[in-house]
């Protein structure tokens, strides 16, 4: 395929006959170019393709801000193809448009349907269906497709578009390898026995492979072998020193959008063999353009008694490239795909393909294995990841544009293709709905799902050191939660037994950040878990919850001095009693929004800093000479009768209320802190009418019987008491 005729811009234009316009348009000027008279094999498509249009400068009966530059994606034959068209309107009033339509042949020159999606300044495209008539002709440069958008209650609006090519995009690829590891950009497709009986026998090349998932590829330059000096003294790589050699070696590295992509082929990432392949770049601000593929890791390692198992290990590393590299192209996991709509791709409603047969799942995490997995793969990508990476608007796609859907935290992880263990996030409560102001606190559950008994660390699940917390706001960049306090416990083992689950509370509202959730709208959080005794990640279900909108002006006026550092450390720590603006700022909830939820954890931190006596560091003077001296520890007296007061409007109140905004278990924590503390001064029987009151609510609210059957328990303690 010529490239300059490739992408060379068609300066005349044809209008139909049904256009909207009264004016004289100029005649179709010949393109004294090069042009090609064959459809590249690699796509094989008479029709599909992309088509371009250009407005002329001016046109008094064309909408002026459709004026300017169309695109036009048609994808009705050829490889895999979707029936969809899409298109890309860049106004000549910098305004710019991208849709979607799904089609239906209406004959085989003629397909029509309705555009589902659309992106951008949308309010000037109303129309809401598209038909589509292509002309052949021998010379492709001739042919055409004319479009009619209609719909929207405004009159139709008819273009035609010059053919420009067979592909979608333009993608140029490097591959460069580290001395002594071999770069594996090819792969026979009948070279191991377990295959499709349908899949035809050729050598399939990593380029072939985009190109008929709609990309016109490149080689962006030579390919180059990387000194093995440049991994340092054990050979082995971190992202770090990937990143350096991809910004010293590959051709194209720039800190921006460009659909253009580096491989490296290497031996070994610094976490050992676990690791097959990354997707590595997300240091600059730019991600997805470096992608990495780790030869000598498990992917080396053919089953036992495997039929051919060079064959093998050439299929799992050319596999491994291909998945890496349609992570660069902005995809998710077969069995992720739900988290996109909150992770940067909202456009497309896709399903999790937890068996689909595509570059993008895991051989091993199919029913059957990695046999049942290459038994039917056909080196290709799912029909949902086609849609995604030939018509999602383009900065969804392009490397170095979107961040990677975030979930890029997580590409990393070791995950077991065959875990025993599973990590679930969720909130105690119907719908993951939170009022403004009122602090997220959500519930972690560990299940062991093997028929094995697991061991497991005691204090797994408060580990915050071993776990990686996102929180993403919608249409914003994914934020790392990071906690005011790491803890460092005992190392301990417990046995976790087949069916048994263990569960811990995580608040996840403010932390070093500051208040990463806060303002109104949806969020999605997930966690990542590190398992050290297994080597192996446990990642998280993806929570999606909504912040509401404010009631009033009250509201919105106090949340200037809530979402403060203080607010977030005092909540956090259960109550200070040296953050006084803190404070204030909870007294006023309180005074003000008595009745919400917001107002039971400002209660509960007042009451419990002023419940107990409380050792202060105390410097009486600041100068440098006597600092030292002057420091003192000092205990605060508690304030009993307050302390009583707002713990019990906090827990005993709305006990209900109090469950759901505080969570199961750190509900039961408080509860459980506030009948000591009345047992310990004497008033046993409100001890025991708090416990009993607990019973009830988490009786109601379905908890395990084992927390019921601790509840009995302490008020047994107390009825001893007395």
């Amino acid at each position: 395929m010529n490239e300059q005729y490739l992408f060379e811009r068609v300066d005349g234009f044809t209008p139909h006959a049904d256009e909207q316009s009264s004016r004289p348009l100029p005649e179709t000027t010949p393109l004294p170019r090069p042009f090609s008279t064959a459809i590249p094999s690699a796509f094989l498509a008479d029709a599909s393709g992309i088509y371009q249009w250009i407005s002329p400068k001016s046109s008094p009966s064309f909408p002026p801000l459709l004026l300017g530059r169309q695109e036009l994606r048609l994808d009705v034959d050829g490889y895999y193809p979707q029936m969809v068209a899409s298109g890309t309107i860049v106004s000549s009033m910098s305004k710019t448009i991208h849709w979607i339509a799904n089609l239906t042949a209406n004959n085989s020159n003629s397909w029509s349907g309705n555009i589902w999606y659309k992106d951008g300044d949308v309010a000037i495209f109303p129309y809401t269906n598209v038909e589509i008539q292509v002309t052949h002709s021998w010379l492709h440069n001739k042919q055409s497709a004319t479009v009619t958008f209609s719909g929207g209650g405004v009159a139709n609006l008819v273009r035609i578009f010059r053919y420009k090519s067979p592909y979608f995009h333009l993608v140029e690829f490097e591959f460069d390898s580290v001395e002594g590891t071999t770069a594996v950009t090819t792969v026979e497709t009948h070279a191991h026995p377990n295959r499709p009986a349908s899949l035809p026998q050729e050598s399939l090349s990593i380029e072939k492979a985009f190109e008929r998932a709609g990309f016109n590829v490149k080689k962006s330059g030579d390919d180059n072998t990387i000194p093995i000096t440049a991994t340092g003294s054990d050979a082995r790589w971190s992202d770090m020193e990937m990143h350096d050699a991809m910004q010293i070696y590959w051709s194209r590295f720039a800190n921006k959008p460009q659909w253009s992509l580096w491989v490296l082929f290497a031996s070994l990432h610094e976490t050992g063999t676990s690791l097959g392949g990354i997707m590595f770049d997300d240091i600059g601000p730019n991600h997805r353009q470096g992608t990495a593929i780790f030869n000598d890791s498990f992917i080396k390692n053919a089953p036992p008694g495997d039929a051919n198992p060079e064959a093998w290990v050439q299929r799992m590393r050319f596999w491994t490239a291909c998945h890496e590299m349609g992570h660069s192209f902005n995809l998710a996991h077969s069995w992720q795909k739900q988290h996109p709509p909150e992770w940067g791709t909202a456009w497309i409603p896709l399903t999790n393909e937890p068996k689909a047969r595509s570059f993008m799942n895991y051989p091993f995490r199919v029913s059957g294995g990695q046999t049942a997995f290459f038994a039917d793969f056909e080196y290709r990508f799912s029909d949902g990841e086609l849609l995604f990476m030939r018509h999602a608007p383009a900065r969804f796609v392009q490397m170095g544009n979107a961040d990677w859907f975030d979930h890029h935290g997580f590409q990393q992880a070791i995950v077991s293709p065959e875990p025993t263990l599973q990590l679930e996030l969720r909130v105690n409560r119907k719908t993951a709905l939170f009022e403004f102001l009122e602090p997220v606190v959500l519930e972690l559950k560990l299940t062991n799902i093997s028929s094995q008994p697991q061991l497991i660390e005691e204090k797994l699940l408060a580990m915050l050191d071993h776990m990686i917390v996102m929180i993403k706001k919608d249409d914003k960049p994914a934020r790392q939660f990071v906690p005011y306090a790491q803890y460092c416990w005992q190392h301990q083992l417990r046995a976790l037994m087949p069916g048994e689950a263990v569960y811990e509370s995580l608040f996840v509202s403010a932390g070093k950040n500051g208040w990463d959730i806060a303002e109104p709208g949806y969020y999605t959080i997930q966690v990542a878990l590190h398992l050290e005794e297994q080597e192996q990640d446990l990642v998280s279900n993806p929570l999606r919850l909504r912040i509401a909108p404010p009631h009033g002006y009250e509201e919105e006026f106090l949340a200037q001095d809530f979402f403060s550092e203080a607010v977030g450390r005092i909540l956090t720590f259960d109550g200070s009693q040296v953050l006084n603006k803190g404070n204030e700022t909870l007294h006023e909830v309180v005074d003000k929004l008595s009745d919400r939820p917001v107002a039971i954890h400002a209660k509960v931190a007042l009451g419990n800093s002023m419940a107990y006596e409380s050792k202060q560091l105390i410097v009486r003077d600041v100068t440098p000479a006597k600092m030292v001296e002057s420091k003192l520890i000092a205990v605060s007296s508690p304030d009993q009768e307050e302390a009583r007061k707002q713990l019990s409007t906090a827990l005993i109140g709305n006990q209900n209320l109090a469950a759901k905004t505080l969570g199961h278990i750190d509900y039961k924590y408080y509860v459980d802190r506030f009948s000591d503390w009345l047992a310990n001064r004497g008033d046993t029987k409100a001890a025991v009418k708090i416990q009993n009151d607990l019973y009830q609510t988490l009786s109601d609210r379905n908890v395990l019987d084992q927390v019921l059957q601790d509840i009995k328990q302490r008020c047994d303690k107390y009825e001893h008491k007395k």
